[in-house]
C-alpha cells in the first residue's frame, strides 16, 4: 500500500477532493477512511488495533470525531454502524457536508478487510508523528529566530523534551486514564511483586532490612536521603546504585526491546565526587581492598590483583556517571531522558540536590523557592520517566544542638518543599560517629566503660524513615564497614551476610 504524503479528502460518492487544497501536512486520508471503514463493517477491527492509536492522530476533524464515537461505542459494547453513529453526529456541520449518512454508508462499502486495519493504523499514526515533528520543528525555529530572550540551551532542552515525550506516547500529553487503565496498572504491579523473590514491587536497593521496609524503590517516587557530614549518604547512595546496576538482567518483548526483570541501568549524577572517586569507592568494596590504601598505592601484589579483577568483573555494569558541577534540574532532566532513550533507565541518584540550580532563577529568587523548584522538578522527573530518583540532602547545624542528634524532618534544609516534594525521606545516623569525637582520657574507667560501649555500635548504623507515603516510618539497622565505604546486611541469627 503505498503512503500518499500529501493526500487531500476526497468525496467517497464522486472520487473528487472536497477540497483544492495545496502544501498538506503529511496525511493520508484513503488510509483514514480504510480503516474506519474497515472498523465500521466489522467492530472486532478495532480490537486488532494498537492501544496507541487514538482520535487525534487522524488528520480529518471529522474522522477525529468518528473514530472517538466508534472507540466509546465499541468499548461499552454496543454496536457501531452507520445507522447508529448517524444520530449521534446529525446536527454536526462537517458530517453533512461530507454527505451525511451516504458517507459513512461508502465507507463501508470500499472497506478492507478487517485483517488490514493493523497496517493503516501504523500509517495514520506515523504521519501524526511527522505532523508533530514538523510542529516541533516549526515552534523551534521561529522561537530561535525571533526569542533573544530565551537562550539557545534551553531551546534545545525544550525541544529535546518535546521529541522525548513524542517518542514515549506520540503526544505531549498523556492526560486523563480511566480508574480503570489505572486499576489495571496497580493490578499488574501487585503481580510483579508476587512474582519475584522477596516480593518486592520495586526495585531492590540490595539491603534485606531496607527493602522490607520500604518495599523496594518505587517507579515515580522521589526518595531523600538525608545526613550530617561524614554519616556516609553519598556511600549509602552508590552502593545501592551500584547493586541496582550489577544485579541488572532483562527480558527481550516481542518487539525486540528490552524490559528489565531484575535490578536496572542506573544514572548517577555525582555534583560534588568525579566519577574516578566513586569508581574507587566502588573497587575497595568489591575487592574488599581499601580505597584510601588503593588511592596511596600502599597495597601488595596479591591486593593489586584482587583489585584489577574486581574492575573486569564490574566494567559492565550499566551504571552511568555524569560529574558535572553547577547541573541545573533542566540539564539533568534533559540527560536522563537521552539514556532512557538510548540506553534505558531505571534509577536516577543525585548527589546531592542543594547542589542543582534551578531554571531562571534570577537575583529575586530566595534559596527556598529555588531548593522548591528543584524537589518539584525532580519529583516531576520520576513521574515523567516512571523512574524512583534518589536524591541525597544535606541536614542543617541544628542537629548538633541537640543531645539527641537523631535526625528528623525539620532538620532538613529548606525542609518545606522537601518534605512536600518527597514520597519517601530517610536519615543516615551512626551513634559511633558522634561517641568517637567523646573519647575520655585512656586509662581511666571511663574510657574502659566507653571502650566497650564502642566496640558494640562501631558498624552499626542506623537509617531512620521519617516519611513514607506508601508504607510505614521506623528505624533501620545496617552493618557499616568504614574502612572500604560500605553498607551491608546486619549479621543476625539465621543471616551471617554481612554485605
Amino acid at each position: 500500500m503505498a503512503i500518499v504524503m500529501s493526500s487531500p479528502a476526497l468525496d467517497l460518492a464522486s472520487n473528487r477532493p472536497l477540497e483544492p487544497e495545496i502544501n498538506h501536512p503529511p496525511c493520508n486520508i484513503e488510509a483514514e477512511q480504510a480503516l474506519l471503514g474497515a472498523i465500521l463493517y466489522d467492530n472486532n477491527a478495532y480490537e486488532r488495533l494498537t492501544d496507541a492509536l487514538h482520535g487525534r492522530h487522524f488528520y480529518e476533524p471529522f474522522h477525529q470525531r468518528l473514530f472517538e464515537a466508534m472507540e466509546e461505542h465499541i468499548r461499552k459494547g454496543q454496536l457501531a454502524e452507520p445507522i447508529v453513529l448517524m444520530e449521534r453526529f446529525r446536527r454536526d456541520p462537517a458530517f453533512e457536508d461530507l454527505g451525511g449518512l451516504r458517507y459513512l454508508a461508502d465507507l463501508v462499502d470500499r472497506a478492507p478487510p478487517a485483517a488490514n486495519a493493523p497496517d493503516y493504523a501504523r500509517v495514520i499514526y506515523d504521519l501524526a508523528l511527522r505532523r508533530d515533528l514538523i510542529r516541533i520543528g516549526g515552534d523551534l525555529s521561529a522561537t530561535a529566530a525571533r526569542d533573544m530572550e530565551v537562550e539557545a540551551k534551553e531551546q534545545i532542552e525544550l525541544a529535546e523534551q518535546q521529541l522525548y515525550n513524542l517518542a514515549e506516547t506520540g503526544g505531549a500529553s498523556t492526560g486523563f486514564v480511566t480508574f480503570g487503565d489505572a486499576l489495571h496498572g496497580a493490578v499488574e504491579m501487585a503481580a510483579e511483586a508476587f512474582s519475584r523473590d522477596g516480593g518486592l514491587a520495586g526495585v531492590s536497593t540490595g539491603l534485606i532490612d531496607l527493602d522490607q521496609k520500604l518495599g523496594g524503590l518505587h517507579p515515580s517516587d522521589l526518595l531523600i536521603l538525608a545526613a550530617r557530614p561524614s554519616m556516609g549518604k553519598t556511600t549509602l547512595a552508590t552502593n545501592i546504585a551500584f547493586s541496582v546496576a550489577r544485579t541488572y538482567a532483562y527480558d527481550i518483548k516481542p518487539d525486540g526491546s528490552k524490559k528489565t526483570a531484575q535490578g536496572g541501568v542506573v544514572a548517577f549524577f555525582s555534583l560534588e565526587m568525579s566519577a574516578e572517586q566513586l569508581a574507587m569507592r566502588l573497587l575497595a568494596e568489591v575487592s574488599g581492598v581499601s580505597s584510601d590504601r588503593i588511592r596511596k598505592g600502599e597495597i601488595d601484589k596479591n591486593e593489586f590483583s584482587r583489585v584489577r579483577d574486581a574492575a573486569l568483573e564490574i566494567q559492565g555494569a550499566p551504571l552511568f556517571i555524569d560529574a558535572t558541577g553547577g547541573l541545573s534540574i533542566a540539564k539533568l532532566a534533559a540527560r536522563a531522558r537521552r539514556l532512557k532513550r538510548q540506553s534505558g533507565l531505571d534509577l536516577i541518584v543525585v548527589d546531592y540536590l542543594q547542589l542543582l540550580t534551578a531554571d531562571g532563577g534570577g537575583k529575586e529568587t530566595n534559596r527556598v523557592q529555588e531548593v522548591s523548584a528543584i524537589t518539584g522538578g525532580l519529583k516531576a522527573l520520576a513521574k515523567e520517566l516512571s523512574v524512583p530518583i534518589l536524591a541525597l540532602s544535606q541536614l542543617s547545624r541544628q542537629v548538633e544542638n541537640r543531645e539527641d542528634k537523631r535526625p528528623q524532618l525539620s532538620d532538613l534544609r529548606e525542609s518545606g518543599s522537601i518534605e512536600q516534594d518527597a514520597d519517601v525521606v530517610m536519615f543516615i545516623y551512626r551513634e559511633a560517629y558522634y561517641m568517637s569525637r567523646a573519647e575520655p582520657r585512656e586509662g581511666t574507667p571511663e574510657h574502659l566503660a566507653w571502650q566497650e560501649e564502642m566496640d558494640q555500635i562501631a558498624n552499626i548504623s542506623e537509617v531512620i524513615i521519617g516519611k513514607q507515603r506508601h508504607g510505614p516510618i521506623g528505624t533501620v539497622k545496617l552493618h557499616f564497614n568504614e574502612e572500604l565505604t560500605k553498607f551491608g546486611n546486619l549479621a543476625r541469627e539465621g543471616r551471617y551476610d554481612p554485605r
